[in-house]
């Protein structure tokens, strides 16, 4: 993982796909779990989280893919939320459905039902749980911010997505908002670019 220092105590942290998995085997339970597969797969904001109900979850039109509507995401314009749909993973659509089943859980109830200061509570908590179990004290710096960080750069840099596709899922209403991810390569990309160089 890789991390910049910014203001004061903040930090911005790239993490890699193994370092993600990490996070979810000592996420501790199930929705702590989901949580993490929601910022880091489907690249939800600390505060659309808990938006996320059943109802939200719809299948494509050719009945191949997945879609989960965020109500209010955020809009840069000043004018207030906006929705969007953003892609589901089928395997994170498959746990969103076992955790529904498992907790009874209705077509308007939260699947996260938390404040936005929870789920941030949430990321620190399994964050600090990852640091002590693994012996990398990096974790401890991670954050929900970076779970989106690293869901841009996998479709951005890792996959070279068209950064429109990934704009109108993500919710990034700018090229600025969306420049700083597309700047930062991952380590597979920097280990792929030193690949048969000598010195």
């Amino acid at each position: 993982m890789r991390i910049e220092a910014t203001n004061g105590t903040e930090h911005k942290v790239w993490l890699t796909d193994s370092e993600l998995e990490q996070l979810r085997r000592h996420a501790g339970n199930p929705r702590n779990d989901l949580l993490i597969q929601l910022g880091g797969y489907v690249g939800l904001r600390a505060f659309e989280i808990p938006q996320i109900q059943p109802k939200h979850i719809k299948r494509t039109d050719d009945g191949e893919h997945y879609r989960l509507r965020v109500p209010e995401g955020k809009d840069t314009t000043g004018n207030g939320g906006k929705p969007r749909d953003a892609y589901l993973l089928e395997s994170t659509e498959r746990d969103l459905h076992q955790y529904r089943q498992a907790n009874d859980l209705r077509p308007s109830d939260p699947f996260i039902d938390l404040s936005e200061s929870g789920v941030r509570a949430v990321v620190k908590r399994v964050a600090e749980r990852t640091a002590e179990a693994t012996g990398e004290e990096d974790y401890q710096y991670v954050s929900s911010h970076d779970l989106r960080r690293r869901y841009a750069q996998r479709l951005l840099v890792d996959e070279s997505m068209n950064p429109r596709v990934v704009m109108a899922v993500g919710g990034w209403d700018s090229w600025q908002a969306i420049e700083p991810y597309l700047n930062a390569p991952s380590e597979q990309v920097i280990n792929d670019a030193f690949e048969g160089v000598s010195f």
